[in-house]
């Protein structure tokens, strides 16, 4: 079973959600939480786990065999991200950093001097605590392809999810509704949707919404910090009631979310009042898959 946190917007809770999500299921099934955001990845923080990297991650990019090269400068014409200078009569230069592995230079070299080499791109971490196993991609500083660097993540963790018998799959997202959003949806089971009473996260909230509707993957919604501005929260039930989407959880607006992320604790520990909220949003999960 695959769920995914996601939300559209940055900074609405996202990732204290599925962390705390996969500490509750982790009570009653084998859980495992992939965070998914390669870019900014911080579940290993909030949980203090200890990380191992198991796997490298790279990308496909050109190789010149420049005694074939016949300066014809085609590979720079169809390459989209200018990662390729062409200068007429000069072999073409290449800046690695922002190609990202279309391959279309090596189709359209009509000489064959283009062959395939790779770059690193990004790893995959493991790690273990709360009895949850967590699997995490992260790209490489400076590289673009994190899209490609959460479809690897996506594939490494179904392994290991078989190996482990994992029960749930949690998959934090990243913010947005781009590449790696995308990597994180697709062959997923269902979809909770976390937002926050303002008008930045709603109107984001309507964009992944309608990733999910295009998918064809059951959600719901949460709505964090939802006395944070209630007039607001209303608009957003309003705007679920006429979508028919229903609203599995709201969590009000505390210090305690701070807290537990500066000691790197479960929420539940520094106040156990969330304990029955996060046990109701999973059961609200579980009945709806």
């Amino acid at each position: 079973m695959k769920i995914v946190i996601t939300g559209g917007k940055g900074g609405v809770g996202k990732s204290i959600i599925a962390t705390s999500l996969a500490i509750e299921f982790a009570k009653r099934k084998k859980t495992m939480l992939v965070d998914a955001d390669a870019e900014c990845p911080n579940d290993h923080l909030l949980l203090s786990i200890k990380r191992k990297a198991e796997k490298t991650i790279y990308q496909t990019i050109p190789k010149w065999d420049f005694s074939k090269c016949n300066k014809c400068g085609k590979c720079s014409f169809v390459c989209r991200q200018n990662a390729i200078v062409f200068v007429k009569g000069k072999y073409p230069a290449f800046v690695k950093d922002i190609c990202i592995g279309c391959k279309a230079c090596i189709v359209a070299c009509p000489f064959n001097a283009i062959a395939e080499d790779k770059k690193e791109i990004g790893r995959i971490y493991r790690g273990e605590k709360y009895n949850v196993n967590l699997v995490s991609g992260e790209l490489k500083l400076g590289q673009l392809a994190s899209g490609e660097v959460v479809s690897n993540l996506r594939i490494y963790s179904e392994e290991i999810a078989n190996k482990i018998n994992a029960e749930i799959i949690l998959i934090d997202s990243a913010a947005g509704i781009g590449c790696p959003v995308i990597a994180s949806l697709v062959n997923t089971d269902y979809i909770l949707a976390v937002t926050e009473a303002t008008p930045p996260a709603l109107n984001d909230l309507k964009r992944v919404l309608y990733l999910a509707n295009h998918f064809g993957i059951p959600h719901s919604i949460v709505i964090n910090k939802y006395d944070l501005e209630t007039s607001f929260a209303k608009k957003i039930e309003l705007f679920a009631k006429k979508n028919k989407i229903p609203i599995i959880g709201k969590i009000p607006y505390r210090k305690d979310f701070v807290d537990a992320t500066i000691k790197m604790i479960p929420v539940e520990k520094i106040n156990p009042d969330y304990k029955k909220i996060l046990e109701e949003i999973s059961e609200n999960i579980l009945s709806f898959i």
